[in-house]
């Protein structure tokens, strides 16, 4: 609040003073502290088996960047230098998008997606390496895509591997909502005895705006986060974290108040407070120290630069809560 001119400021009692508060200023963490190369999207990130933090992003060939202690990062090249052929189909600039990293049986994979924006033309591919480095990545081709007529979109990726040794690839983005598939684990590719796409979120009134599907799980329930309403315009982004949860990986998913997330539903993570303007893009890792939430925003201080986020999240009550 601004004072007038001449006004004078009497002493308010301290509840009163609290009220006046914006609730955000309590509702949501800031981001953990992170410094260097931190202009990030959609951002994913793996603890290599040698204790290296490797962080993946969007645009450049997948930005690849390193930590040693998940606070300092330096850029170090990019997964992909030379283009495979088949992008050309979905991308006439050639810019992979939203990619997903994790550790798998000895190898690292990272799933991603090739499209432009505002396109259902879009597929998701899939790249592996030994050690998770930039330039050390082979090319595995296209794992799921759709067209442009297609009522959903395959982009966002995000792999989860089930305690039953089940591989399940979340993904999507507007038009009729977030899907999986069932993956094989012997190639990382759809599975054969199940061609099924399953539908996990959606948002059939108003706005179709829900994608960046994340699914891990905890204390017996399998929980999906996603981005909702719009990103990528700076300051004016409206992105937000929710999350739902379900007994099953195939859903269906119920937020906190019991609404199917297929049907609107979502129970808030983080959303935009004070400098952090529109939290989304997001993944969750397991680190030695907890869980974490890894995710970019918009520098509200910076012009709407987007940024890397992380924080911890703890699961007290039986939902996240990032902190």
């Amino acid at each position: 609040m601004k004072a007038h001119r001449g006004t004078r400021w009497l002493p308010l009692p301290t509840a009163l003073l609290l009220a006046l508060l914006p609730t955000s200023a309590s509702a949501y963490p800031n981001p953990g502290r992170v410094t260097g190369d931190t202009v990030v999207h959609d951002p994913s990130m793996v603890r290599a088996t040698d204790g290296t933090y490797l962080l993946y992003s969007t645009h450049g060939g997948l930005e690849a960047r390193t930590s040693t202690d998940r606070i300092a990062f330096g850029r170090s090249g990019s997964a992909f230098t030379t283009p495979p052929s088949w992008w050309r189909t979905y991308s006439a600039d050639n810019d992979p998008w939203a990619p997903d990293i994790s550790y798998q049986g000895g190898a690292y994979l990272m799933y991603y997606a090739v499209s432009s924006f505002g396109s259902s033309n879009s597929a998701i591919g899939l790249a592996t390496s030994p050690s998770g480095r930039a330039g050390t990545w082979t090319d595995r081709g296209i794992v799921h895509s759709t067209t442009g007529g297609s009522d959903y979109n395959a982009i966002d990726p995000n792999l989860f591997v089930d305690s039953d040794g089940k591989w399940w690839l979340s993904f999507g983005s507007w038009w009729s909502g977030l899907k999986m598939i069932r993956l094989d684990p012997a190639t990382g590719k759809q599975y054969a005895g199940d061609r099924t796409v399953y539908a996990i979120a959606s948002r059939p009134t108003g706005t179709k705006a829900i994608e960046g599907p994340s699914v891990v799980k905890r204390n017996g329930y399998y929980y999906l986060f996603a981005s909702y309403d719009t990103c990528c315009a700076g300051t004016s982004s409206t992105y937000k974290i929710k999350v739902g949860r379900a007994t099953s990986p195939t859903g269906p998913y119920y937020d906190k108040s019991g609404v199917n997330m297929m049907n609107n539903g979502g129970t808030p993570v983080l959303e935009s407070h004070g400098r952090y303007i529109g939290p989304g893009g997001q993944s969750v890792m397991s680190d030695v120290d907890g869980d974490l939430l890894v995710y970019h925003y918009y520098d509200g201080q910076d012009n709407g630069t987007p940024k890397l986020g992380v924080n911890l999240l703890s699961w007290s009550g039986g939902w996240p809560a990032a902190y």
